[in-house]
C-alpha cells in the first residue's frame, strides 16, 4: 500500500425510488452499503439527504429533520465502527431551532467527527424552512488527510470550494441529487483536489487533473476506488525541462502524466519510500498552484 493511499466509496440513490417510507430506504441504502465491505474503505460518502429523497412521506423538512447525534446518526454510525471506516452522512437536521440539509461525518469508531451545513440551499428548500449554512465550510483533519464537503446546489458558487482549497482539503465529498457533471471536473483540476460524489444519479471519484478514476453504473450502483493523496500538479513550461533526469533517477517508482492541450502534468509517488514533495523540492518543482501564485505576484509588482 502507497503512504498515502486512500479507499473512498460511495453510493448513488438510483433505482431506490420512488420510495414511501424513510425505514425501508435507509434500509436499502444499508443492503447497498454492505456491497463495500470486501473492499475495506478508509470512507464511505452517501448521496444528499439520503433517508428522504424522492420518499413520499408528506412531511415537512421540520419533521424529518433529525438533532445530532439522532436514532438515524447512530444507526450509521455503527456501520462506521463495525467496519472501521469514516462515513459522510447527509441528513436534515435541527439546531437551535433552525432546520438545515446538512452532512455529518462519523469517525471509524462511529462517533460524530463534525457537521457540514449546506451553504446554498435552493429557494424550494428555503420555502420550505431550510436554512443556509454558514460561508465558510469546515475543513476536518481525518486520519488519511484533510477533507471538506459540498452539497448539490453548493456546486454552483466557486467561492466554497475555493475556501475549502484554501483550508487544505486534499478531497471533497459531494452528496448531492444532480450528478455535476462538468462543473465537478472544473472544480476538481482548478482546486487541485480530488472529488468523490454521491448522487441521486451516479457515484464517481475524480482526479486532481478533472479525469474519472470511476464511476457507478446500472450493474453496480456504487463505487469504490484507491486514490494517491501524494500526488501534485504541475505547468508544463519550464518544468518538463526536468523530466527525464527525474525519470532517469526514480524510473517506476514515479509517475508522469501529461496533458498537452492544458499544459498540465501530473506527478505521483508509487513507491511508499519516496515522498512527492521531496522529489519537486529536489528538482526545483513548484506546484500548479505555487506557479499561478509566482505569476500573479510578479503582474503585480508590474502594474505597480
Amino acid at each position: 500500500r502507497l503512504l498515502r493511499e486512500v479507499w473512498v466509496a460511495s453510493i448513488d440513490l438510483k433505482d431506490l425510488y420512488p420510495e414511501t417510507s424513510v425505514e425501508r430506504r435507509v434500509d436499502r441504502t444499508l443492503e447497498r452499503m454492505r456491497q463495500l465491505i470486501a473492499f475495506r474503505p478508509d470512507i464511505v460518502c452517501l448521496p444528499e439527504t439520503f433517508n428522504t429523497s424522492w420518499v413520499r412521506t408528506g412531511k415537512s423538512p421540520a419533521e424529518l429533520a433529525e438533532e445530532v447525534p439522532g436514532p438515524l446518526v447512530k444507526r450509521i454510525g455503527e456501520y462506521a465502527k463495525s467496519n472501521g471506516c469514516y462515513v459522510i452522512c447527509p441528513i436534515l437536521t435541527k439546531s437551535e431551532g433552525k432546520i438545515y440539509n446538512s452532512a455529518v461525518l462519523l469517525d471509524r469508531t462511529g462517533a460524530v467527527a463534525g457537521v457540514f451545513h449546506k451553504v446554498h440551499p435552493t429557494e424550494g428548500e428555503m420555502d420550505d424552512g431550510v436554512w443556509p449554512g454558514p460561508l465558510n465550510p469546515p475543513v476536518w483533519q481525518t486520519d488519511f488527510g484533510k477533507i471538506g464537503v459540498q452539497i448539490c446546489y453548493d456546486a454552483n458558487w466557486f467561492g466554497s470550494w475555493r475556501a475549502l482549497k484554501s483550508a487544505g482539503a486534499e478531497i471533497v465529498f459531494f452528496p448531492s441529487q444532480f450528478p455535476g457533471g462538468r462543473i465537478l471536473t472544473t472544480h476538481a483540476w482548478m482546486n487541485q483536489f480530488y472529488i468523490v460524489s454521491s448522487t441521486g444519479e451516479d457515484a464517481k471519484v475524480i482526479d486532481i487533473s478533472g479525469d474519472d478514476v470511476a464511476s457507478s453504473g446500472p450493474f453496480e450502483r456504487w463505487v469504490v476506488a484507491p486514490i494517491n493523496l501524494d500526488k501534485a500538479l504541475v505547468h508544463i513550461w519550464p518544468e518538463v525541462q526536468k523530466f527525464a533526469d527525474i525519470r532517469k533517477k526514480y524510473g517506476r517508482r514515479v509517475r508522469i502524466k501529461i496533458w498537452h492541450p492544458e499544459n498540465w502534468a501530473t506527478i505521483e509517488s508509487l513507491d511508499p519510500e519516496i515522498r512527492i514533495a521531496t522529489v519537486l523540492q529536489e528538482f526545483g518543482l513548484p506546484t500548479y498552484e505555487q506557479h499561478i501564485s509566482k505569476a500573479d505576484g510578479a503582474q503585480k509588482a508590474k502594474r505597480g
